[in-house]
């Protein structure tokens, strides 16, 4: 095959971002900026791991994830291609962390609170469960180059991951801890609104108290249906440009994280 850009890259051994992470931003940004173009076939599991020096599981993993988006597609006995961002994907993928990467920035998350609740009639009515059932409820800030993004609470089923600890959210992406179990997003709602930051999100956040912000709330089923995750956050207005790409048959909504 013709020589591929992806070869020459370099993945950092210092970073705090998992390697198959950063393999992931690495094929992103080539993508995004057209340098492979759709139907480009990606270099081979074995060209991968001799060039960039990484163990077969992490390049399985960042294609497997690549292919979750819906960016690249897999035929067999052909190899691993560029996927044709307008025809229907399998499911939606969202990772905080390749996000920011796939940006050329840095992510990192700051865990506020960890604990095993049992959720408000609210919560239970959100995630379509019986009341009483346990769930984990977590708050992390999501930090941009060290600076604080986003401010974020996310809810789970305990059945789903039933032996999940504080340590494990604070050292993993808890997505890719699912994902080993057999849980997968096939599809999420969405919804935005504008408000104003009480004192302690302000604090957390660093902004001024009554700065503008972007409340997002987010419920993800599996392809069964199940409503497995209920995630609020609240994302500063100041950093963040939010633009919809509308096309027939296609629509493509995008964060813009500034500076």
């Amino acid at each position: 095959m013709e020589y591929n850009p992806i070869l020459s890259s370099k993945l950092s051994l210092s970073s705090d971002i998992p390697l198959y992470t950063q393999l992931v931003g690495i094929i992103k940004r080539q993508i995004a900026s057209g340098t492979l173009a759709v139907g480009a076939l990606l270099p081979s599991e074995a060209e991968l791991c001799r060039a960039l020096d990484v163990s077969r599981n992490t390049v399985r993993q960042a294609v497997g994830e690549l292919e979750e988006e819906g960016l690249v597609v897999r035929k067999r006995g052909k190899g691993t291609f560029v996927a044709d961002p307008t025809t229907n994907r399998r499911g939606v993928r969202y990772s905080f962390t390749t996000e920011v990467s796939s940006m050329g920035k840095t992510p990192s998350s700051t865990l506020v609170d960890f604990d095993l609740i049992v959720p408000s009639a609210e919560i239970c009515r959100k995630m379509d469960l019986k009341e009483g059932t346990q769930v984990y409820c977590f708050t992390r800030i999501r930090n941009v180059d060290g600076k604080p993004l986003i401010l974020e609470t996310s809810y789970y089923p305990q059945y789903i991951y039933p032996n999940l600890t504080k340590q494990m959210v604070q050292t993993h992406s808890f997505y890719s801890l699912l994902y080993h179990v057999g849980i997968t997003p096939f599809a999420a709602d969405d919804s935005y609104e504008t408000v104003t930051l009480d004192e302690q999100r302000a604090r957390l956040l660093k902004v001024d108290i009554g700065s503008c912000a972007f409340y997002h709330q987010r419920r993800t089923r599996t392809e069964d249906g199940r409503i497995y995750e209920y995630t609020c956050s609240y994302i500063r207005g100041d950093r963040v440009r939010l633009d919809v790409h509308m096309q027939k048959g296609n629509m493509t909504f995008v964060r813009t994280i500034d500076e």
